[in-house]
């Protein structure tokens, strides 16, 4: 006989709006929320897009600010909280990827403003309250209601523009979060259908959208897998993957999703043998059930995304920092983890072997 279902969610409080044209009902979101002077954030490549997408809410914008950074480093949250401030913001528009989202929920930690999403990536980040903050080589995180954004419109037409490569990045870094809900110490059923199906729809989009940038049927497909994973990893615990990125990004700046893309393959295989359901999920929703992990490499070359710590500037002598740095404060895990395996785990991910338990 089975063990009784037992099991805790926790839903977050958030609102969606996918599909084409979902940018047309940006000022109603802005309305709905309760704000009339909104501070645009975006990395300095996105600037363009961001004064287009002001354009269309005029007075509403109090100022945009163009300085979002990989990591968040710590200067440049407080630079931006200082401008929020300064031009009386009442709250964030977030357009971008992780970087101008995850710079958006630093203010939002700060100073208690509400913030509105545009994703113009896959990353997913925007369904989450996970802050993260860079300061003296050293990226941590942490959970807060206050910085989940009180709305997310989700446009395909956005993403038309979006380098292959960038695609393919931000698309494995998404995935990257359902494989880690899946074997969560607070997984539960409800994350378990999110994840498997959030992967699947990923993992079919991706080469879609690689192969022709106008597909908007493959884009909307991406972007609701990337909703999808990013809303398991707001509801779970992050383990071994997230902390190895963690580690990664913050002491050797090394590009997020780029690190996730080469990592995810490696500590998946680390951790397959430790965590047989969800690599049987993982299996179906890759039609892989042999090894998820080998397909996830598979995926990413298919894609034309790195897979070697080495191509994305990392050296070989960094293996035994980022093992210091993982060991020091580790995040929850099926496997235990060892210096050995962390080593033969990293040496993998630099050199671009496939993955092996």
């Amino acid at each position: 006989m089975t063990a009784p279902l037992a099991f805790s969610y926790q839903a977050l409080p958030m609102r969606v709006v996918m599909g084409a044209g979902a940018l047309d009902r940006l000022a109603d979101e802005i309305d709905r929320a309760g704000l009339e002077r909104v501070m645009v954030l975006c990395s300095p490549g996105r600037l363009r897009p961001a004064e287009s997408i002001a354009g269309r809410v005029g007075a509403r914008v109090a100022d945009i600010h163009p300085h979002a950074r990989a990591h968040v480093p710590a200067a440049s949250a407080a630079e931006a909280a200082r401008r929020a401030a300064e031009v009386d913001a009442d709250g964030c528009l977030a357009v971008g990827g992780g970087s101008a989202i995850g710079l958006g929920k630093i203010v939002a930690l700060r100073l208690g403003l509400p913030v509105l999403a545009v994703p113009t990536t896959y990353a997913g980040s925007e369904m989450t309250p996970v802050w993260g903050l860079t300061e003296n080589g050293v990226k941590r995180t942490g959970r807060d209601p206050r910085v989940l954004p009180v709305s997310v419109l989700y446009d395909p037409e956005l993403t038309v523009g979006l380098p292959a490569a960038v695609s393919a990045t931000s698309g494995m870094n998404a995935i990257a979060h359902a494989v880690e809900a899946l074997y969560a110490p607070d997984a539960s059923p409800i994350i378990d259908l999110m994840a498997e199906d959030g992967v699947r729809s990923l993992a079919r989009a991706l080469p879609d959208v690689v192969a022709d940038g106008t597909d908007l049927d493959a884009r909307s497909r991406a972007q609701y897998g990337a909703w999808l994973c990013g809303a398991c990893l707001g509801a779970t615990t992050m383990s071994l993957h997230h902390k190895l990125c963690h580690a990664l990004g913050g002491a050797l700046d090394l590009p997020h999703a780029a690190t996730h893309t080469v990592v995810l393959p490696h500590a998946l295989a680390y951790n397959q043998v430790a965590a047989p359901a969800a690599t049987a999920k993982l299996g179906r929703a890759l039609g892989a059930p042999a090894d998820p992990a080998l397909a996830l490499w598979d995926l990413a070359g298919r894609l034309g995304a790195p897979r070697s710590l080495r191509e994305l500037g990392m050296a070989r002598d960094d293996v035994d920092r980022i093992v210091e740095l993982t060991l020091a404060a580790p995040y929850a895990n099926p496997r235990e983890v060892t210096a050995d395996g962390l080593g033969r785990l990293l040496h993998a991910a630099w050199s671009g072997r496939p993955p092996a338990c």
